[in-house]
């Protein structure tokens, strides 16, 4: 494909297949992303689809071979090269003989055997340096449509035209009383400077896919497995679930899978984006393509092929990198209609230069209808937004923000609060048991041991803290009767034939008790930011604990930092207000949602963007994930579950909070990357073209040569594709501020 009006045409025709719901094209990546029914045609229609309307269809990416996009831009590039190579030697010697009177050398040269010599040297410049563009007009012409090749076909064709009839037939013009005059060097100049630009569009093109490249790249290409007793090397494809693999020092980790035996250090830079090394011992999880630093360990393999984190990594990055943007939609209207309305433009230019102007000149009419064809540039309108979400999302991915696509992007750039979910996000989410209040009468050790019985069965954040500190208070878990765990409440259940409770305020009003004398202690607790939980046994409480949850080292300073941008920051949490706010107070945050039920954050959520607010969301637990579905974005940090990475929009593969105002840092920079490029790809379209229509010529007597202007339409997306690749630049910066 070579410009928006190609995107456009094979989404058209893909869309027309029974079954397909809809269809996204990306010109930057050479990719089509196709929605369908489970009842639909088949790939073989896509295959059709696509061949008829004559390109080319390399198939559907596997992860078991090598990329046939790839390999196709490689084959492009070396031809791109070759024709290049061979169009500018043969342009400069044209150039010579159509100016013979500059060059004293040629001056002996009959000036009818020259011109002759010139018609055959131009013929291979623009029918087989140019093939490219006959070929793409005419199979454009069978689909009864145009697009930017037609442009260029028809404006060196009709140069080249023009040329061969003032060579063979000088007396048509002789007739008109018009000098006849040749345009090989224009003809030859318009194909080889625009071969040029798609050669160092296609180089920059490709730049902007390197981090797929590097990604895919990190894939290892064997694993030393252990089968029968046997340590075999085998290729990475042989790998089964269950194998147990070993890996020595300097050795990339093969595939995901969890530690068996053995300790070392692993560089997992290449997902999370963190420099430091991470320790790793039995038990733990390792992930395919990450560094084995110092020691030997064996591990077992989970997940395999397709299903490891680089894999789903890879996979995420492809899928954003070939969305679009909603931005995009003014340059595709555009694009739809572009190419026969320059058409127009260049008719009436013609018409107005051969007609209505004083002194007519035959010649002259036709190179300004040439120079508007070739000057309006339908590529840069379609590697605007590709192009630069490809760079955004891959620098994201880069360094551990995996961002799923250009409507993310859009929305991130538009955003006006973000709300953190308080435990696990903001905090630690390992609290701890600080406080125990017993009433007159029962002992502290009793109230640990009537919540320790409860949570021993409880898989609530806080049960592990109670049983950490009975552990270290020497105390041992009985079993209870009929536990009931309460969302977002407590828990409940029969001790030694007695109902025990253990929960917040709520769940006690709502059981209708009473916290009696210990309404002191908790506003003073409350007030030290700690989250209160009473216990209670045969309808009386007894006592209460309370939780410290400190907060993540990052969480102020990226709070501060998207306050610094403007940025409204709320919390949201199940704790009492007093507790919630006590948080709110050390991090920074003014406006705490407290009291808020798991199920509850979606519609808190909803809330605020019914008030006019472009909301993102920040949460890691799986009672999340409706509020991250909720939000305009919902950025999850990817030390919590799966379910909250599926539902987000943005998912940070660091367990560190400054990743927030960096990926929302590099959303602002890729939308604005986007407006500049849409910016120059229109203003470059409605002032290029009434130049080279000569709407300056009756002021300051100015036209456009039809070589700068094929200059000018070559360097106009090479100039799109580079302000896209300057976001690397505006990255180093981010990352220096932050």
């Amino acid at each position: 494909m070579s410009c928006a009006a190609c995107v456009r045409r094979v989404e058209i025709a893909l869309a027309e297949i029974p079954g397909v719901r809809s269809v996204a094209v990306n010109l930057a990546t050479a990719r089509a992303t196709v929605d369908h029914d489970a009842q639909w045609a088949d790939v073989g229609a896509l295959r059709k689809v696509i061949e008829d309307q004559g390109y080319e269809f390399l198939g559907i990416p596997d992860d078991m071979r090598e990329d046939p996009i790839a390999a196709a831009r490689e084959k492009e590039l070396k031809d791109l090269k070759t024709r290049f190579g061979v169009g500018i030697v043969l342009s400069a010697v044209i150039f010579m003989g159509s100016m013979q009177h500059w060059f004293p050398f040629l001056k002996g040269i009959p000036h009818r055997p020259l011109l002759f010599a010139l018609f055959f040297l131009t013929a291979p410049v623009v029918f087989w340096v140019g093939s490219r563009f006959f070929i793409g007009a005419l199979k454009a012409a069978r689909q009864k449509t145009t697009d930017m090749n037609t442009l260029v076909a028809v404006g060196a064709f009709a140069a080249y035209l023009y040329s061969a009839l003032a060579t063979f037939l000088p007396q048509l013009f002789a007739g008109a009383e018009i000098t006849p005059h040749v345009y090989y060097d224009g003809a030859a100049f318009i194909v080889t400077l625009i071969i040029l630009g798609r050669l160092l569009e296609a180089k920059a093109k490709g730049r902007t896919s390197q981090a797929i490249q590097r990604l895919v790249g990190l894939k290892p290409k064997t694993a030393r497995v252990v089968r029968g007793g046997v340590e075999t090397d085998i290729p990475i494809e042989g790998v089964l679930k269950g194998d147990l693999i070993i890996v020595r020092p300097g050795e990339k980790i093969p595939t995901d899978g969890v530690v068996v035996s053995g300790n070392s250090t692993i560089d997992e830079s290449m997902l999370t984006g963190e420099s430091m090394p991470v320790a790793k011992e039995a038990e733990m999880e390792v992930f395919a393509a990450t560094m084995n630093r110092t020691g030997s360990f064996t591990f077992r393999a989970t997940r395999i092929g397709a299903e490891t984190a680089l894999a789903r990594i890879i996979h995420l990055v492809e899928e954003a990198q070939g969305s679009k943007a909603p931005i995009q939609r003014l340059a595709d209207k555009v694009a739809s209609v572009f190419v026969p309305v320059v058409f127009g433009i260049g008719l009436a230019t013609f018409a107005v230069w051969y007609f209505l102007v004083p002194d007519p000149v035959f010649s002259r009419a036709l190179l300004n209808f040439v120079s508007v064809l070739v000057i309006a540039c339908p590529c840069a309108l379609g590697l605007a937004t590709p192009t630069a979400v490809m760079v955004g999302t891959g620098l994201g991915a880069e360094n551990g923000i995996l961002i799923k696509g250009g409507e993310s992007l859009e929305n991130a750039y538009r955003l006006t609060t973000v709300v953190f979910d308080k435990t696990g996000t903001l905090t630690r989410g390992e609290p701890e048991v600080t406080n125990i209040i017993a009433v007159a009468g029962i002992s502290p050790e009793e109230v640990l041991q009537v919540a320790l019985d409860l949570e021993a069965v409880s898989e609530h954040p806080l049960a592990r803290a109670v049983l950490v500190k009975g552990e270290k208070s020497g105390l041992h878990a009985e079993p209870v009767e009929g536990f009931v765990a309460v969302s977002g409440l407590g828990a409940k259940a029969l001790r030694n034939g007695k109902p025990c409770l253990l929960g917040n305020r709520r769940f006690l009003d709502g059981e209708g008790l009473s916290i009696g004398n210990l309404s002191g202690d908790t506003v003073r607790l409350a007030g030290e930011g700690k989250t209160i939980v009473f216990v209670a046994e045969a309808g009386q409480v007894i006592g209460l604990m309370g939780f410290s949850d400190l907060p993540k080292p990052s969480a102020r300073a990226a709070i501060t930092a998207l306050r610094g941008m403007g940025l409204k920051v709320a919390m949201i949490t199940g704790d009492n207000a007093a507790t919630g706010k006590a948080m709110g107070a050390a991090l920074g945050i003014d406006r705490v949602l407290a009291e808020v039920l798991p199920g509850d954050k979606a519609e808190e959520i909803r809330r605020l963007r019914g008030g006019g607010e472009v909301v993102a969301m920040v949460g890691d637990g799986i009672n999340d994930a409706p509020a991250l579905t909720a939000a305009d974005i919902g950025i999850a940090i990817g030390a919590g579950t799966d379910v909250a990475i599926e539902a987000s929009d943005i998912t940070l593969m660091k367990d560190d909070l400054m990743a927030v105002p960096q990926a929302i840092r590099l959303s602002f920079a890729t939308m604005r990357t986007i407006r500049q490029n849409l910016f120059w790809a229109f203003i470059y379209n409605i002032i290029g073209i009434p130049i080279a229509a000569g709407a300056l010529y009756p002021f300051w007597g100015i036209l456009l040569n039809p070589e700068f202007a094929a200059a000018a339409m070559a360097l106009s997306s090479v100039s799109v594709v580079s302000n896209s690749l300057r976001l690397r630049r505006t990255w180093r910066r981010v990352l220096a501020r932050a």
